[in-house]
Parts: structure tokens; sequence; C-alpha cells
């Protein structure tokens, strides 16, 4: 092996990396103590993007597609390493290939119940779960801000503070919303929309942006569950007198598959009359109560002498057979029976 081979051994002349994990976010191309070729190609596959930093300062950054290397398409190394035109001697940098692409089915979820104020319920707590996706939108930012340093970097380093900002981003949207507990089942999609809106300008300054965000359940406490099927029991029994003659025909019924006979049908048709008289009791007692209270007749007035019905005192005819009455024949004052054509009351004096 010759001088030129052994230094050729400590070149690098090709520069790439494929990714055969799911969660690798960032990769440090490993040197391995050896210096790039210039020259050496340089391939950067699709959703990939590869940033040479110069001793800690970040240089020329390469977007998808196949790279020669040297002074024309490396400006800001040229600048950093003060190279002169057609400068081709090896040199040392890092190299890292962001990933670009998305990274799906991560789920989410409230690892405490968010207070939420209900026009209906009043103040209620709300458990939600989920999945969202994200990828790296801005790799120099996320590599200033996020990365640092390490020589490899995986989902798990920012999945942490992504759940944090999803939670609190729905949250919000649940509050400004105003949708009523019983509606957000049906309101999935536009809560998630704007969870989106309101989460990404705060992940943007991290080089992070959500690219899809899906909402699977929202759970209501388990009381307030127990209300709503209370109210869908009510609403499915309707007529509570159909209901009731419902449950007294299968009181019946189940007494004469009892093996008591005669004797225990007896028995389950009485707790059937005893059930329905409770609910028709029950029906009955509010009904009374609206009903309205009839005024007591009139005092004092007289009787007609075709149907005996009371009549107001001083009628001339009466109002339920339309008989003409004879004239004055009781006192307006006391009531009293008066002869026809007496001009004062024998009873109490008072002037006809």
């Amino acid at each position: 092996m010759g001088i030129f081979d052994i230094l050729k051994g400590q070149l690098i002349d090709v520069i790439e990396w494929t990714d055969s994990s799911n969660d690798t976010m960032v990769y440090k191309y490993d040197m391995n103590g050896k210096e790039i070729m210039m020259g050496a190609q340089l391939t950067v596959r699709e959703s990939q993007v590869a940033i040479f930093v110069n001793e800690g300062q970040l240089a020329d950054v390469f977007q998808p597609g196949r790279y020669e290397l040297s002074t024309s398409n490396m400006p800001i190394m040229t600048a950093l390493k003060a190279w002169k035109f057609g400068f081709n001697s090896p040199f040392k940098s890092d190299v890292y290939f962001i990933n670009t692409k998305q990274f799906l089915d991560l789920k989410w979820g409230t690892s405490n119940p968010v207070m939420m104020r209900d026009s209906e319920f009043g103040m209620i707590r709300l458990r939600a779960f989920g999945i969202y996706s994200f990828r790296v939108t801005d790799p120099e930012a996320f590599l200033k801000e996020v990365f640092g340093t390490s020589s490899l970097f995986t989902v798990d380093g920012v999945e942490g503070q992504i759940k944090r900002t999803l939670v609190s981003g729905l949250s919000d949207a649940i509050a400004e919303s105003k949708i009523p507990a019983l509606d957000l089942a049906a309101n999935y999609d536009e809560l998630a929309n704007y969870a989106i809106q309101a989460i990404n300008p705060k992940i943007a300054p991290l080089g992070l942006g959500l690219t899809s965000f899906v909402i699977e359940n929202i759970s209501l406490p388990e009381e307030v569950e127990k209300s709503m099927d209370k109210r869908t029991s009510m609403g499915v029994l309707g007529d509570l007198n159909k209901y009731t003659q419902y449950q007294a025909a299968e009181a019946m019924r189940e007494a004469a598959n009892n093996p008591g006979g005669v004797a225990g049908m007896g028995v389950g048709m009485g707790a059937g009359v005893s059930m329905g008289q409770m609910f028709a009791q029950a029906m009955a007692q509010p009904q009374q109560q609206a009903a309205p209270v009839q005024q007591a007749p009139a005092q004092g007035g007289a009787f007609c002498t075709g149907c005996g019905q009371q009549m107001i005192p001083g009628a001339k005819f009466c109002p339920n057979c339309g008989q003409k009455q004879e004239a004055a024949n009781a006192c307006p004052g006391c009531g009293n029976a008066v002869q026809p054509g007496a001009k004062f009351c024998a009873n109490c004096g008072q002037k006809l």
C-alpha cells in the first residue's frame, strides 16, 4: 500500500445517511477522526436536510439532492475558513442530517382533568385523548434551540414539550368555543383545527410545526354521565300512564310464571295494581293542585220556577232554561221569598 492510499484512507469522499428508525430527528455524521475531501460527494435524500457546522457555527445548508463539495456551493464555509478561490485541501467540519419527515401516530392525553364552565351542568372536569403528528419546519432553528451538540436526537426529546402545549391549546379551544358539553362530540374537527392554529405559533420558535391533531374522545365525569343516562331514560319512557300499564302487565306475566301458581299470580297482580295506583296518584296530584278553584254560587239570588237553578238577583229570565220569571219573587237583600207585588221584604224590611 502506497503513501497515497494511506492518505486517501484518512479522507472522506462520500457523505450520506440512511435512516432505519422511525423516531430519529437529527443524526450527526460520524467522521471517525477523518477529514472531508474537497470534491467529496454529498447525498441528501428526500425528507432530509444536511447542515455543516464549523467550530460551533452553523454554516451551509443543503436541501435534498446530490452535491460535489467545493468552494462554489459552500460560501459560508469558505468565508468562515477564509479559503481562497480554488482551495482544494481537505477540511474538518461537523455534518448534521435533519429528518424533516412527518412523525406520525403520536399519542396525547390529559394527565389531569381540564376544568370547564358549562351552561347546563355548571363546573365540570373533562378528560381527552387522541393522536397527533409533527415535523421539523425550520432545521436551523431546531438545531440552535433544541438539538444542541449530541450525536443523536429522537422524538422523545421533544414529545413531552409538544404534549403539554397540545393540552394547553385544547383547553383554550374548549373554553373559548363555549360549546356545551353535550355538543362537544359533534365538534371534534372544529376544536382540532382551532387547537392547531393556537399551538403552531407556540412551537414555531423551536423549528417545529404541528401537521395534524386528532381528538379521539372527550369524556365527562362519571356523575355527569349518570345524569345524562337518567335524562335519556326519561325521554325513552315517554307517557308515564302507558308505562304504568305496561309495568302492571309485566308484573302479571311474571307472576303467572311463578312456581306459586294462582297464589303467586295474585301477589303479582296486587303488586302491579299497587304500582299502578302509586303512579296514578303521583300523576293526579299535580293536576289537582293545578285545577282552578270554582267560585261559590252568589248568595241572595232567586230560584227559577221552571228548573230550580239559582239566578242573579233581578234577572227576568233563567240563564239555564230561559223561562220568564215572576217579578221579584225573592228579596235581593236576604233572599227570602216575597209575595208578588210586595213593596217591602217581610223578613228584612228592604224596599223592593
